[in-house]
């Protein structure tokens, strides 16, 4: 049986938001630990500031740069049968997910993720291994109607 390529939509573009800010978070962790080992190295005798530059580069590559390109390597698309999922760059992961096999639904916002607007929307299926599959950065409506027509799918189905 032949099927046409599936296009893959883009996540939310707020999603970049919420890549940023948890990006910020590991950086600030980065910059702190810098910030000990440079009290540690000047104690010793070390120059100051060889530590703190690499950590503000590496937080500034966490922060700046990384959130936009990770963005841009998530897509998803949901037909009658089936929800794709494709991510990454390096290693590409693309999940199909047939909807007779969903066993229930969430979604999900963290403080960050309701601040922008975007929610998580996660699918238990039957089976353990890859169990639990998640579509993050959909816009809170977007989510709600994948959701609803997941929903309506898994009530029509014969099983």
């Amino acid at each position: 049986m032949d099927h046409m390529p599936l296009t893959l939509a883009p996540l939310d573009r707020r999603f970049v938001t919420v890549l940023r800010w948890r990006a910020a978070v590991a950086a600030l962790i980065v910059l702190v630990v810098c910030g000990i080992g440079e009290a540690i190295l000047y104690r010793q005798g070390w120059p100051n500031g060889i530590a703190g530059a690499v950590a503000i580069a590496i937080a500034l590559w966490l922060v700046g740069i990384a959130p936009p390109r990770r963005f841009v390597h998530w897509g998803f698309a949901l037909d009658e049968r089936e929800l794709h999922i494709a991510h990454g760059w390096l290693t590409r992961v693309h999940t199909i997910v047939p909807i007779g096999r969903v066993q229930h639904i969430d979604l999900t916002q963290g403080p960050i993720e309701r601040g922008c607007g975007v929610a998580t929307l996660v699918l238990h299926t039957a089976g353990t291994d890859h169990s639990l599959v998640t579509v993050p950065g959909l816009a809170r409506e977007q989510a709600e109607m994948v959701r609803d027509r997941i929903r309506t799918a898994i009530e029509a189905s014969p099983w």
